[in-house]
């Protein structure tokens, strides 16, 4: 059996753990919590990198910073995660969804524009396998309407665009930590702050509203309800699994990076038959998934039961948002559904994760190959 997805592990967890058990601080912004975010904004050059609890988490913590009232609107694709909608509909945002384009399956920039309304507040760019949206024309858009941008990096750990890293590029980043992405603590994300006149608010939030963290670092005697808050902050037990697992991010990543590209010289020769991902000039990945594109929907769930029948774990990916009932209420889709319901209906996505061998790659392979032939 080849599995969809291993969660990954590197085996000095549990050492780092028993470290923080040692240590006797259990709760969050421990040592573990802190090394994680100065790797993190030591290798991505944000300003502040806060560790949460889910990408969720880090979502409505940025959802929260770019003060939404009832009624704005925020421009976003319909091919993503519930998550990256819910984070502003909570707080009374109406969703836009713009089509997506065909080749990266990200938000297409050139119709952004168009969508926007006298309510729009926000754009969120989501960089679908880790393949950077257009950010250049996306921020130029922001710039000209006065809108903020919401990165939704959930898939983007190591990914750059033009030299940047994902997460950095808008105003607020958010990363994803779960077990199916390539760094995990299990359940965790990260929110990245690239202006510093954040940071204190973002602090305030994330600890249930509270000051404490200007409390712990001796700026205040006592700390006291401030604002509005939750509690987004993860213990770090989970920061050092994850821990250990950044101080290998480099040969994890040119690890799956490697099986990313056996799988594409593997499946080339199925052009016209198949769509292969797409990934644009000044956009590094980090091989998150690699998908293929099928003719159909009928297609790909005849390929996924193939695949079952040879033992392979196979999926497909979003079911769009604005065909959801939660969409239909919150949300409207701006201008023609061209591609998002389309090109959703074909992506089927093939087994990635660390550790997985020669002989797995080139038996999926080779089961794709056999549907095919």
């Amino acid at each position: 059996m080849i599995p969809f997805n291993k969660p990954l592990q590197v085996g000095t967890e549990l050492k780092y753990i028993a470290q923080a058990l040692a240590n006797n601080k259990l709760c969050g912004d421990g040592e573990f919590t802190r090394r994680c975010s100065a790797w993190l904004e030591g290798r991505t050059g944000t300003e502040k990198a806060l560790l949460t609890t889910s990408c969720t988490h880090a979502l409505e913590m940025a959802a929260m910073l770019c003060g939404l009232a009832p009624g704005d609107e925020v421009i976003m694709p319909s091919f993503t995660f519930v998550s990256t909608a819910d984070a502003f509909v909570r707080l009374g945002a109406k969703i836009v969804f713009v089509d997506i384009r065909p080749d990266t399956m990200n938000l297409d920039e050139r119709l952004i524009e168009q969508a926007v309304t006298s309510r729009t507040r926000v754009i969120v760019p989501v960089h679908y396998a880790g393949v950077a949206c257009e950010m250049n024309t996306i921020c130029k858009i922001a710039e000209q309407y006065r809108l903020l941008v919401v990165e939704d990096a959930a898939q983007g750990m190591l990914c750059t665009y033009q030299g940047r890293a994902l997460g950095v590029i808008g105003d607020f980043g958010c990363y994803s930590f779960h077990e199916t992405k390539n760094y995990t603590m299990g359940e965790g994300g990260a929110l990245l702050l690239n202006d510093k006149k954040y940071v204190e608010q973002a602090e305030i939030i994330r600890e249930k509203g509270t000051n404490r963290s200007q409390f712990l670092h001796g700026l205040v005697d006592k700390y006291t309800w401030i604002d509005y808050g939750s509690s987004y902050l993860p213990s770090d037990l989970n920061a050092a699994y994850l821990c250990a697992q950044l101080e290998r991010a480099d040969e994890i990543n040119m690890f799956r990076l490697a099986v990313w590209q056996d799988y594409y010289n593997g499946l080339k020769c199925l052009a016209g038959k198949i769509d292969l991902p797409v990934v644009p000039a000044g956009c590094e990945h980090n091989a998150h998934m690699f998908y293929i594109k099928v003719r159909d929907l009928e297609e790909r769930t005849a390929l996924i039961a193939h695949l079952k029948a040879h033992g392979i774990g196979a999926a497909f990916h979003y079911v769009p948002l604005h065909t959801s009932p939660a969409g239909l209420k919150f949300g409207r889709f701006a201008g023609e559904d061209r591609y998002t319901t389309k090109e959703s209906e074909r992506l089927l996505r093939l087994p990635m994760y660390y550790g997985m061998t020669e002989e797995e790659t080139d038996a999926v392979i080779q089961a794709v190959k056999g549907f095919f032939s």
